[in-house]
């Protein structure tokens, strides 16, 4: 049984990284839409989905979550729109400065 891996834009403007076991994508996204789920979410309703990948073995979906949630905003933001770009230009930031070269 595989996980799917989630990105929710809540009605604050933030963004929730989530993770679902087994095939129901759907009845996970409408219990943080409901408030039945419990957290981060439960008071930033509604939510939409802006982002979602099915990975094979759970242990993959695990660390693709914890690695999307130490991401920042706009590595986040590139991500749900597909800017793969943007994504591996923003993966050579730190601190929002860009990492200079020494020079020769």
């Amino acid at each position: 049984m595989g996980a799917y891996v989630y990105m929710l834009a809540c009605s604050d403007g933030s963004y929730y990284v989530g993770s679902a076991t087994g095939s129901d994508l759907n009845r996970r996204i409408d219990e943080h839409q409901s408030g039945e789920r419990p957290g981060y979410t439960q008071s930033r309703r509604p939510v939409r989905l802006i982002w979602s990948d099915y990975f094979d073995r759970v242990t993959d979906a695990i660390a693709v979550e914890r690695r999307l949630k130490g991401w920042s905003r706009a590595k986040k933001t590139a991500l749900a729109k597909g800017d793969w770009d943007s994504v591996r230009h923003l993966a050579k930031r730190r601190g929002g400065l860009a990492k200079s070269r020494p020079s020769s």
